[in-house]
Formats: structure tokens, sequence, C-alpha cells
């Protein structure tokens, strides 16, 4: 692995300061890019456990039939978009894949450069507890909508006692809008508590639109759950999102020690220049307000009650108990969802993820 930082030594001085001021740093600890997705992820067949309208193949068929392939430096999934699913077909042909690996406290980015998008589609970038059942160890969804949604969803599915502040109090910690606060899974039909965003152009046709664009999920026991989006070309988003292989110089980097009178923790904040990257990342001020910030403290949401280590997603599903239960208000026409799928393979063309990269970045 190359070296995260080289630190320039400009004085000797130092600053003590406390220890709770200091940002999470993180250190790559996972990329796939083109073919590392071949080997990394597995392809999963089972049946849709959102009840869609959706037959699951495994990578074998998958890449026979042009369902996957891979590049040097892109990776896509994607629905059957020639044939008519038979009534008693299992469903339209699709590709859910999850990673083998599994992180804890964690921070993940996505480079995006398309998602499914189109009547019927339900796709998500999720993760979900290794050890489970589920809900237990909890779900994050980190990108989600149905139909001709343009607005991307991010959510919490946990066991009981997991509740989320609502709107008035996090206004100043997140950008989204407090849609669900009831992050338990057994009540509410499974809606979680979820934030819809705010930034333009963050799920479906706009989304594709514009190029794509980048998401970063950060999870850590003092943090809780931050969800961010920028849409490609915006320049606002951090370097070390757009252009993780840069190395970025950033002055007064604070440095951890376990010093400090009266046996309080403390870090010393030396006069020093560190070069960092392309290795590590640090979500701070400048990446401005999350578009969802689920904390999880003791009082509200534990987050070592209801987290552990999670494997991450991709899935592509059609109908199903969301995209297909709001199927009338969706302005896609009349008919039922189901014969939708069924019938009109031209309609998936564009449903299918186009993934640059997934970084996962552990902290340090």
């Amino acid at each position: 692995m190359r070296t995260g930082y080289v630190p320039l030594f400009l004085s000797a001085a130092a600053l003590i300061i406390p220890l709770e001021g200091v940002s999470a740093h993180f250190r790559l600890n996972q990329t796939y890019v083109g073919n590392d997705f071949l080997s990394g992820w597995t392809w999963e067949t089972l049946d849709d456990p959102t009840h869609g309208r959706t037959n699951y193949v495994d990578q074998g068929t998958a890449l026979s039939q042009n369902l996957t392939y891979a590049a040097d430096t892109k990776f896509v999934m994607r629905a059957d978009d020639w044939a008519v699913v038979p009534p008693t077909g299992r469903g339209r042909k699709s590709v859910r894949i999850i990673s083998n690996q599994a992180w804890d406290e964690s921070l993940i980015v996505i480079d995006l450069a398309h998602m499914p998008e189109g009547c019927s589609t339900w796709p998500a970038f999720w993760s979900l507890s290794q050890k489970g059942p589920w809900p237990h160890g909890g779900e994050i969804d980190i990108i989600e909508g149905v139909n001709l949604g343009n607005q991307n969803l991010a959510s919490l599915h946990t066991t009981p006692n997991c509740n989320m502040p609502p709107q008035g109090q996090r206004a100043q910690t997140q950008s989204g809008q407090t849609t669900s606060t009831t992050c338990d899974a057994s009540v509410n039909s499974n809606q979680g508590c979820g934030v819809t965003f705010s930034k333009p152009g963050s799920f479906g046709s706009p989304f594709n639109q514009q190029g794509g664009g980048y998401f970063a999920m950060a999870r850590t026991k003092a943090d809780g759950v931050r969800v961010w989006f920028w849409p490609r070309g915006d320049p606002s988003v951090p370097q070390a999102v757009a252009n993780p292989d840069a190395l970025l110089p950033v002055p007064m980097r604070k440095r951890r020690n376990r010093s400090g009178k009266g046996g309080k923790k403390m870090a010393v904040l030396q006069d020093v220049v560190d070069i960092v990257g392309p290795d590590t990342i640090t979500p701070d001020q400048s990446w401005g307000n999350p578009e969802a910030a689920f904390p999880t403290q003791d009082d509200n949401c534990g987050y070592e009650q209801h987290f552990d280590a999670h494997q991450m997603v991709f899935d592509l599903t059609f109908c199903g108990d969301w995209a297909g239960s709001v199927w009338p208000q969706s302005g896609c026409g009349a008919g039922s969802c189901v014969d939708y799928v069924n019938n009109n393979p031209q309609a998936f063309s564009n449903a299918y993820w186009e993934v640059n990269s997934v970084r996962v970045y552990t902290p340090y």
C-alpha cells in the first residue's frame, strides 16, 4: 500500500488542544474499479425479499448475457432489455451483488456515472449486517428511489429502540429533509427513518443527465451515520473525493498522542504540513453539511446496540413493495406495474448501473 501522507516539519512549535475537537481521519482499505468487482463481490440469486418482479441471475449468466461487464475503469450491471417475460416466469432478469468483505466504522465513497432509471425500477446501493439475521446489525440505504423519482432517499432500518430527532433538531446538521424518524423495521411497513435529499440531481434521470456524481457515507460511533452527495462538475466536491489519486497538501494537521494534564486525553497539533493522499481522506467542515445525518447516541439509537460490520449491496429490482405500491401515483400510465415489466423490454434500456469506483476507508 502507498504511503498515506508525507510530513514536512516546519518548526518545533506545538499547540495542545482537546481530543474531542479532532475530525476523524480515514485511510484507504479497499478499492473496487472495473474487474475488481468480478472477484470481490458475489452475484446473489435469491428470490427478491422485497417481492419484486425480478429474476436475479448468477455471475456466469450475467456475463454471458451482457447483464454484467467490466473494463479497466468501469463496471456495469443492467436489466434485460430485450425479452418479454411470460406471466409464469420469475421476473425480468437483473443483477444483485454483495461485497465479500465487511466493515464496521468506515467511509464509503462511490463515483457513479449512471444509475438505473425509469418506470417500475427500484435501484439501491446499501449495506447490511454480515451477521444478521436482518434487521439485527442494521441496514443503511445510501442510494434509493423508485419509478420516475428524482430525489435520493437515505435511510436506516434497525431493531427496536432506534429513533432519530425531528427535522427541527437536525436542520443545522443536514441539508436534506427528514421524512420519517422511527428506524425500527418492524413498524410502519418497514419504512425506516429516512431523509430526502435537497440538492438537485441526486437520483434518476436528472442524475444521469449531468454525468452522474459522487456519494459518500461515513459511519462512526462518535458521529453516527452521515451521507453526502455532489453532482459531477460541482465545484464544491472535495478533491479527495473527485480525485482520490491526487496528492493534497493539508496544513496544520492535528496529531494525537496519549499524554495530557490530569490524565485527560489530549491531541497535539504540530506545526507541520501533511501531503494527504491518495490513501487518506478526512470528512471535515470543508465537505459542508451532509444531505443526511443520523446521530447514534445511546439515548436515541446506540451505535453498538444497532450496528455491526456491514457488507455493501448493489441491486435493481422492479415493482415490489415500494415501486409497485406507488405505481398508481407514479405517472407511468395505466395498467399494472407487473404487466409493464413483463411486456415492455425496450423500456429498460436505461436501467443500468455504471460504476467508476467504490472506495472504502477505515479510521486511523
